[in-house]
């Protein structure tokens, strides 16, 4: 690897003058928020915001209305409200206002108790470990919180976020290895309608492991959920510690400031109200009318010119900071789910969306940084400084040189690297990783999604495109249950299978090898697909 204090070509690319001026005039800071971003390397044209008046105007508009209340997801007749999370007085009535405050006073409460050890397993004892069941953002947004603000949590946090029995096996064995085991730990259940497969499945998994050492799954479970929903009646008829509400105006993508993220972060001894505070400070901020004052649109206007407003290039998310490793992938479901739609709100067919990926800084040069420089350009990257390398005195790796030194040379290296060949990027600076600056961060995103969106003329909160993805699993299950009711002692090809049952062959000899690998059937193999035969295991 390259000595970024000694490569020649290094060295002359930062020691030259690089475009100062465009750097001031696309810098906007936040000094009270500790945050900078500097769009200066996305190279966007002086005139590009005028040569968008209309369509900014519709997007400043736009979001105004969807905090006012306005219906936002026409296919579920749903306000969005995520925004009101963080500052309640923003709530359309005063029901919601009392459904946004009530909660956050008794997951404080809760917390609270457990962490005094008065509500505690009933083999004696407080709670060690938490378990988090759920899916996509029920499971995505605590996981990123977690790893960003946990490491001083008294509840060692462990997630089932797929129906992958393997992976529950592999959590339950890391679960069941510590001290307090799965007696000492505290079960959350999160979802909204409390029918979601992945985490029922996840749930049921949980309970099974709990009874088979003589627990009560009950006595050791929350639930987070919709009140009336299938969950909210498991819970009380299995006698949970308590359940939390979620609101069908909060969507998963953005719920990690409702009860979804709340209830786990408070119990880990994260300052929830420095993360909502930084959330609304950043939502004052970017509420403006002003391109240049306003970072959210900035992040927007930036997207749309990179990608000539219709996705065509990559976002690569590189956070500079252990902690947030996760961010890009926490990034990918609030950015991939709300703008890769295939009908605009005039119904035309657009198929928009920017696709994120990332890990860390500076793991990124030994992995992907070489293709982003040399490979394709169909990216551009979003550089995540974080100023302050540690608490405390480092120590020197090098006379003069410490390790953040380094970090922070890596950054502003790769950053320059990817300039010189023509890649574009934005900088967000912050101060450190604490509750406050993660807030800002998460709210910075959400309103940029929401921006761009409007930007683009596309519905950022609906998302036909998953609940046909549950549809066709829906459809394989039961096909799945069919063809198993059709094996028979006798070796039957698919085909045969498939014409028995009514159904396509290929369909069914998928089936018939998922059965077979689960010791539900026996495969022979023959020649061809065509000719594997399979029988009743």
């Amino acid at each position: 690897m390259l000595d970024p204090r000694s490569d020649p070509s290094l060295i002359k690319a930062m020691s030259t003058p690089a475009h100062w001026k465009t750097y001031q005039d696309s810098l906007t800071r936040y000094p009270e928020l500790g945050f900078s971003i500097d769009t200066s390397r996305m190279d966007i044209p002086a005139d590009f915001a005028a040569s968008l008046a209309t369509e900014i105007n519709r997007a400043f508009e736009g979001i105004k209305a969807i905090e006012a209340g306005e219906i936002a997801n026409p296919d579920e007749g749903r306000m969005v409200g995520h925004y009101w999370l963080r500052n309640a007085d923003l709530a359309p009535t005063q029901e919601i206002k009392q459904q946004i405050t009530g909660p956050i006073t008794e997951l404080k409460a809760f917390a609270q108790r457990v962490r005094r050890g008065e509500v505690a397993n009933p083999k004696g004892g407080r709670f060690e470990n938490l378990l988090i069941i759920g899916i996509g953002g029920s499971a995505l947004g605590p996981q990123f919180i977690y790893e960003a603000l946990g490491a001083d949590s008294p509840l060692k946090t462990y997630f089932f976020d797929n129906t992958d029995p393997a992976g529950i096996d592999s959590t339950l064995a890391n679960i069941i290895s510590t001290q307090g085991g799965l007696s000492k730990t505290l079960s959350l259940v999160v979802s909204k309608s409390g029918g979601t497969p992945e985490t029922r499945n996840g749930m049921l998994e949980a309970r099974a492991a709990y009874e088979a050492i003589g627990l009560d799954f009950g006595h050791h479970a929350v639930a987070i959920t919709g009140e009336g929903s299938k969950l909210f009646n498991y819970a009380a008829e299995n006698g949970f510690l308590t359940t939390f509400p979620m609101e069908d105006w909060v969507g998963g993508r953005t719920s990690v400031m409702s009860t979804v993220g709340l209830v786990p972060a408070a119990l880990q001894g994260i300052d929830i109200d420095a993360l909502l505070e930084g959330a609304n400070a950043m939502d004052q901020r970017t509420r403006v009318a002003s391109v240049t004052d306003n970072a959210a649109m900035q992040h927007a206007l930036a997207w749309h010119h990179a990608g000539n407003g219709k996705g065509e290039k990559d976002m690569v998310v590189l956070p500079y900071k252990d902690s947030l490793v996760l961010f890009s992938k926490y990034l990918q479901q609030l950015v991939m789910e709300s703008l890769g739609k295939e009908l605009d709100l005039d119904g035309k067919t657009v198929h928009q969306g920017i696709a994120v990926y990332g890990n860390k800084g500076s793991t990124d040069q030994h992995a992907y940084v070489q293709q982003l420089r040399d490979g394709v350009a169909n990216f551009f990257a979003t550089f995540i400084e974080v100023r302050k390398g540690r608490d405390g005195a480092s120590v020197e790796v090098d006379p003069g040189t410490t390790a953040a030194d380094y970090l922070q040379g890596f950054m502003r290296g790769s950053r320059t690297a990817l300039y010189e060949n023509g890649r574009k990027s934005i900088t967000l600076s912050i101060e450190e990783v604490d509750a406050r600056t993660v807030g800002a961060l998460i709210a910075l995103f959400e309103r940029a999604v929401s921006l761009y969106a409007l930007l683009v003329n596309i519905n950022a909160y609906h998302q036909p495109g998953v609940e046909a993805g549950k549809k066709a699993a829906g459809i394989f299950l039961n096909l799945l249950s069919r063809v198993k009711a059709a094996l028979s002692p006798d070796d039957l090809t698919a085909e045969r299978i498939a014409a028995n049952i009514g159904a396509d062959p290929e369909d069914v000899y998928h089936c018939l090898n998922h059965l077979a690998a689960n010791g539900a059937a026996q495969l022979h193999q023959g020649s061809s697909p065509a000719n594997d035969t399979f029988r009743a295991g």
